[in-house]
């Protein structure tokens, strides 16, 4: 479970911690990088009677209040994450899709290039980089590539 005392954050942005609130938050937690389906799928583990609106309009509500943050990790819908976890690059395998984390600071030339060259600011949470992970690169190299 996080640290973070959600209670608290929503109260002082004047919501309370309703319960549906609170089993999408431990939904978005558990799965840490979840599709409001999936997110659905684990909130009916606790309460069947929820449905895909309530879903997406607390993640939405979430969202606003930046305890949840989405990305999109290709063509269907996006993952969201809790927003007080660490920002992170998201290496989504075309493969298999497998989604591997790997810390901002990775790219950290290629922000600063941004900035010196452009004045562009990143927003490095909602970032998604494609590719194929080292596993399936390994299949393919096995099996002689398709």
């Amino acid at each position: 479970m996080v640290s973070t005392d959600w209670k608290s954050d929503l109260r002082q942005r004047g919501y309370r911690l309703t319960p549906q609130r609170q089993l999408v938050l431990e939904a978005v937690d558990a799965l840490e990088h979840g599709t409001p389906d999936e997110l659905l799928v684990e909130v009916r583990k606790t309460a069947s009677g929820v449905n895909i609106s309530t879903v997406y309009r607390t993640l939405e509500l979430l969202e606003e209040l930046g305890l949840v943050s989405h990305a999109h990790l290709g063509h269907g819908a996006p993952t969201y994450h809790l927003a007080d976890r660490h920002h992170h690059l998201h290496l989504v395998c075309r493969d298999c899709s497998e989604v591997i984390e790997a810390d901002v600071e990775v790219a950290g030339d290629f922000i600063a290039k941004l900035r010196g060259d452009f004045g562009f600011e990143t927003d490095m949470k909602h970032f998604a980089i494609f590719g194929v992970c080292a596993a399936c690169k390994a299949k393919k190299a096995e099996g002689g590539g398709s």
